[in-house]
């Protein structure tokens, strides 16, 4: 669910950039790691998606872990789902030779602003309403349950200055976005007994 999440913001910001012509074509939108720019030309003079930390969402952690099996009439029991919040990091990096004029800069600033008008105008993208995204790779059964609930993450100067050094590069345009719900289950059931008596006997 992790990459299908991903593949699925890096569509639809592929879809808005292209439409208000903040990029001349789609693979100007790459998921990449930031930290390898300087090693990859390819990443330059482009918005890069990297995933930067998971959070588990503990308020939804006492879910419960059984189902009904419709054909059986029993239970399933299954492990409680891993809920989990993504932090994109949204780049606009610089052409290699950026030259002495202030062109390549405003470009950057201009798609960051696209992104953040992206998340503005659209606070939940799901399957339904998402027509960018081409689940044709991925299973089925995931990208229907897919709900994704964008939140502007904004980091304080220290935080800034942790982030970036961990990254090991020069800064650049950037925006991070908290990407809250998703889940995380295993497809794997058992079997449960139905309780069908209750003893209520006290023994003493």
């Amino acid at each position: 669910m992790i990459n299908e999440s991903a593949v699925f913001i890096r569509d639809e910001v592929r879809s808005y950039l292209s439409q208000a012509s903040a990029i001349s074509k789609v693979e100007d939108v790459l998921l990449g790691n930031i930290a390898s720019l300087e090693n990859h030309p390819a990443l330059s003079d482009s918005i890069i998606i990297t995933l930067v930390n998971i959070e588990e969402e503990s308020t939804l952690k006492n879910s419960k872990n059984w189902s009904r099996n419709s054909l059986t009439g029993g239970v399933d029991k299954a492990s409680t789902p891993v809920y989990l919040n993504l932090y994109f990091l949204f780049t606009a990096t610089l052409p290699e030779s950026a030259g002495e004029t202030d062109r390549p800069y405003q470009r950057a600033l201009n798609r960051i602003a696209s992104v953040i008008e992206l998340f503005q105008s659209k606070k939940v993208f799901t399957l339904q309403n998402s027509p960018a995204f081409d689940p044709g790779e991925f299973e089925e059964s995931l990208v229907n349950e897919i709900r994704l609930v964008p939140e502007l993450y904004t980091l304080t100067f220290e935080q800034i200055n942790h982030l970036w050094g961990s990254l090991g590069g020069k800064q650049s345009p950037f925006v991070m976005y908290k990407i809250r719900v998703i889940n995380i289950k295993s497809s794997i059931t058992t079997d449960a007994p139905l309780i069908e008596s209750v003893d209520t006997e006290v023994n003493l």
